[in-house]
């Protein structure tokens, strides 16, 4: 085995750490800075909040960003950027402020638009970038650590990720106080995410040892602390587990990336709506299961199982099964209107993206097409 680890992002983790907001902004070097973050952060006073604890360094805010971001939103962040000539940004929120960001960052000292980076038209340059600080308020997609931002691009019908060294943000403050208010259905949508991420880098043919031990921390958090998160909003100690397994699972697929479940989780998003989290977690039971029947030879799932506290993989697999039921997560492609032969075609089709290469055993078309029949 060969492999390299290397992951550039200054990891701060503990409640009230958005408080050192200043220090974190001087670290980088920052001087005029833009705030990225949703409209309800604007509505509830929590970009207030920031732009106090930013020292004045932090000069407008873009808020203008849908839940999966657009190429739109990237060009729309951009211009506010180039117009104030911020030298930094610090994103705020979940999956779609960080992508966003972390896009719009990587080319505000160039003279383009976002889509010819987005179709790989075009190189991203080091030089046309800005650092960015990254505070993240839900335990899920951990794009606060990766360099990695999932965009649709309207006009062509397409959502993809870009990735580039320059994309990654230059610190990552995770405090779990900021968790305490999310929602138990996107508590627990963005929780299987963290799962999903967790068990597909460890599957994943590009995983290796540092990212592996990742994925089993990550993973037993996961069962052990998501439910509570779920059930118990307010309590902080699980809170603080599903925001430490997170950011784990972020360090764990950072490298081997992830694999079907994420594949299908794009069309599952894209065409029925479904949350990110969810729409992943939507396969992850049948794929749990599949690779443990055809591609663990030398055991290797199983071992994952039974770190997790599981007798088998298949037994693990049961469990996320009845843990979607218990948070009312949907798993039948009848729950979200994909009933005819027609629908479930397309849905395989658009399923089929070069992260199906990273399982185990390679998934063809054929394959897909038989899980979701299996899943009406």
């Amino acid at each position: 085995m060969q492999w390299e680890f290397n992951l550039p992002v200054k990891l701060v983790f503990g409640s009230g750490k958005r408080n050192d907001l200043a220090k974190y902004i001087d670290e980088i070097g920052g001087s005029r800075g833009v705030l990225v973050c949703g409209n309800s952060f604007c509505k509830n006073g929590v970009a207030n909040e920031f732009l106090r604890l930013g020292g004045g360094k932090i000069v407008e805010i873009f808020s203008d960003i849908r839940p999966n971001p657009t190429t739109d939103n990237v060009n729309d962040c951009v211009r506010l950027m180039r117009e104030v000539d911020a030298d930094f940004a610090v994103a705020l929120g979940g999956g779609s402020p960080m992508d966003c960001c972390k896009a719009a960052c990587a080319i505000v000292r160039g003279d383009d638009n976002i889509e010819p980076y987005h179709s790989s038209l075009k190189p991203i340059s080091a030089k046309e970038a800005i650092p960015m600080i990254a505070v993240t308020t839900t335990s899920g997609t951990a794009s606060e650590v990766t360099n990695i931002s999932v965009l649709t691009d309207i006009n062509k019908n397409l959502k993809q990720p870009m990735n580039d060294p320059a994309m990654y943000s230059k610190i990552a403050v995770i405090d779990p106080e900021l968790t305490l208010t999310v929602p138990p259905q996107v508590t627990a949508s963005t929780g299987l995410d963290v799962l999903s991420h967790a068990i597909e880098s460890y599957w994943s043919t590009l995983n290796q040892p540092i990212c592996s031990a990742c994925s089993i921390y990550a993973a037993r958090l996961v069962f052990e602390w998501l439910e509570k998160a779920y059930t118990e909003p307010e309590n902080l100690t699980a809170r603080e587990k599903m925001a430490e397994a997170s950011i784990v699972a972020g360090v764990a697929f950072s490298h081997p990336r992830t694999t079907g479940s994420h594949a299908c989780s794009f069309p599952l998003t894209n065409i029925y709506g479904i949350p990110h989290g969810e729409a992943c977690a939507f396969t992850l039971d049948y794929f749990v299961k599949f690779n443990a029947k055809h591609a663990d030879g030398d055991g290797r799932l199983d071992a994952l199982a039974k770190d997790c506290g599981f007798d088998s993989a298949y037994e693990m697999a049961d469990e996320i099964s009845a843990m979607k039921k218990r948070m009312g997560m949907r798993s039948r492609l009848s729950e979200i209107g994909c009933t005819s032969d027609e629908q479930i075609a397309e849905l395989t089709k658009k399923s089929m993206s070069m992260l199906m290469k990273r399982n185990p055993i390679e998934l063809s078309e054929s394959d897909i097409g038989e899980m979701y029949n299996k899943l009406k």
